[in-house]
């Protein structure tokens, strides 16, 4: 591989991989209002928010970190109060007790106005209107959690990329496949990916500190206690359901613990990251054989959402759980070929796994996913794969990888009205 593509599959996932506080898509809400609020120069005396559907789907119901509340509401009055941009998905990472109690004032005093945008195709679109007086700034972020496509102040526009597609921004990037995928992971020099160290760091971190406390449902503690040892067997396997689906239980109930996303989402960085690591320390492998799994894992979760999108009707633990599932079929002493295998395994098991928005029982999902990981890599090591005549699979693993992205976009779009109808509807 030249050095130039290498380079630039580096920037890609130092650009995908970031650390997060709290879920990403009020999060993203967050900081499009401390943005707006940032030059409208003042506290607004009205914020409005218009969303698209998957991002209100994934804001509704999970937690928001620091403030003991659920939803949007306080997000966004948070990033109209202590909210600062230049911390990206950390926007709210100075919230206290008390921007929490001016925050909940500022939602009774009914200062925010939430509704769906109408007449747009993207998924992952917030635009914010701060007023203050005669005074206006908006706000808009499309395509990326992060990625700001207008801004302007009472009238006047200060930046306008609206016209700008995140079809033609992704034409930057460099063009993957599973190969090159593998190729990278496992030949590219290690000072140079070895950045990626710090996903095990901040995401183990995230699971231990969830055992310590009682968050969303639990999960990741339940089967760290009497479960493990009755039930599940005190093994790699069990351990790795326990600190993946802990970190989650923690991440959706709002506690203030950072994570390194993957994407765009928190939940796929932890899938993407704990399984591998824990499968990794448990059976003594080398810092180097864990530095090039894990970025085995990330850049297969970045290569399949390239195509899928940021936000979809599939949930997104079956793309992360696919590239962790990757990670430990390599760990295992699997070739290129194996690794096929267990995508094309992963593929013809969770494709069709629905997104029902961000919660806390979101640990329930990545559970299943990480399960399915250790399942589709056992196999694949017996040289066991899903064949071509059976469902979606193709030979052509890339082709697998398309067919469950247009099952996940095109396929979906109906599913994912039905479900945000369903949820607003309750």
């Amino acid at each position: 591989m030249e050095q130039l593509e290498r380079q630039q599959i580096i920037a890609l996932v130092k650009r995908e991989v970031v650390p997060a506080i709290g879920c990403t898509e009020p999060m993203a809400v967050a900081l499009c209002v401390a943005r707006a609020t940032e030059i409208l120069g003042h506290r607004p005396e009205k914020v409005t928010a218009l969303l698209s559907a998957n991002i209100l789907k994934n804001a509704m119901g999970v937690g928001i970190p620091g403030t003991g509340m659920i939803g949007l509401p306080i997000a966004i009055a948070l990033g109209a109060l202590i909210g600062r941009s230049e911390y990206q998905l950390e926007v709210l990472k100075d919230c206290t007790p008390q921007a929490v109690n001016e925050g909940k004032q500022f939602i009774d005093e009914k200062r925010i106005h939430i509704a769906l945008k109408d007449g747009i195709e993207e998924k992952l679109y917030i635009e914010v209107i701060c007023q203050a007086g005669t005074e206006q700034a908006t706000a808009v972020i499309a395509g990326g959690h992060t990625d700001f496509r207008y801004l302007a102040r009472n009238g006047e526009v200060l930046l306008d990329k609206q016209s700008v597609s995140a079809a033609e921004e992704e034409e930057t990037a460099p063009e993957l496949n599973l190969h090159k995928v593998y190729e990278f992971a496992t030949t590219a020099p290690l000072d140079e990916i070895r950045f990626i160290l710090e996903t095990a760091r901040i995401n183990k971190a995230a699971a231990e500190q969830s055992f310590q406390g009682d968050y969303g449902h639990g999960l990741g503690k339940m089967l760290r206690g009497n479960y493990e040892h009755r039930i599940m067997g005190d093994s790699v396997f069990s351990h790795i359901l326990s600190y993946t689906s802990g970190a989650c239980d923690a991440r959706m109930a709002g506690a203030m613990i950072p994570v390194m996303s993957n994407s765009g989402s928190g939940n796929q960085g932890i899938s993407a990251t704990i399984p591998v690591v824990v499968f990794a320390e448990e059976n003594g492998k080398t810092e180097e054989e864990l530095i090039r799994a894990l970025m085995l894992s990330h850049l297969t979760v970045i290569y399949i959402k390239q195509s899928l999108g940021r936000l979809s009707a599939l949930c997104g633990c079956v793309v992360a759980a696919t590239g962790s599932s990757c990670g430990i079929t390599w760990l295992m002493g699997g070739d290129y070929r194996q690794i096929t295998y267990a995508v094309q395994n992963m593929i013809a098991n969770l494709t069709g796994m629905i997104c029902d928005g961000a919660k806390p029982s979101c640990a329930l999902k990545v559970t299943t996913g990480v399960s399915t990981a250790v399942l589709s890599a056992i196999m694949a090591m017996e040289n066991r794969t899903v064949t071509s005549v059976e469902g979606i699979i193709d030979e052509d693993v890339d082709r697998s990888i398309r067919n469950l992205t247009q099952i996940g976009t095109r396929g979906m779009n109906e599913t994912d009205r039905v479900v945000l109808d369903i949820m607003t509807k309750k």
